[in-house]
């Protein structure tokens, strides 16, 4: 399932990451890559802000929909 619907406070492993290689690139340099750990903070009109690898990171809600947990 896509991380936009995972519930905030509870930690999750990613699966998969989705979308071109630009994309993937992307969320992997942020620290987005499968086996490792998300946890959502906040949720603001579909943005999230989640805690990966220590530090905090916003993504809209389209870039939450390629992170699979």
């Amino acid at each position: 399932m896509p991380l936009t619907f995972a519930q905030i406070g509870e930690e999750n492993v990613i699966r998969k990451i989705g979308g071109n290689t630009q994309v993937r690139s992307h969320l992997e340099h942020l620290g987005f890559v499968p086996g490792g750990l998300v946890e959502v903070v906040s949720s603001m009109g579909g943005n999230l802000i989640v805690n990966i690898k220590g530090s905090r990171v916003a993504i809209s809600q389209e870039m939450a929909n390629k992170i699979l947990i």
